[in-house]
């Protein structure tokens, strides 16, 4: 089971000013469009060789337009030892500041 953040707890904790490692693991002219301050893009099809940016102590926040890939994403890192949440409903559903 992945756990999952709503666009709006993520949005409040970033107003609250918690520190989150954010992961965009959109296509780069998706992300041309907007990314969420803060956020890290790494494309899905780029995770396996980018191992190495990931902390297996740290919680990671993964991001895509509606939350499918990010979903993926997460099952393959979890499978590896990482600790995921996905951002449920991905930036179609992201009401917050884009940069």
């Amino acid at each position: 089971m992945i756990p999952e953040i709503t666009t709006e707890e993520l949005e409040q904790k970033l107003k609250a000013g918690e520190k989150l490692e954010l992961i965009d693991v959109r296509e780069d002219e998706e992300v041309a469009g907007g990314i969420i301050p803060g956020a890290k893009h790494i494309r899905m099809g780029t995770i396996p060789e980018n191992l190495d940016q990931f902390d297996k102590e740290k919680e990671y926040i993964f991001i895509c337009r509606s939350g499918g890939r990010s979903a993926n994403v997460c099952h393959y890192l979890q499978d590896q030892g990482y600790k995921v949440v996905n951002m449920k409903g991905g930036m179609l559903d992201w009401s917050g500041e884009t940069e």
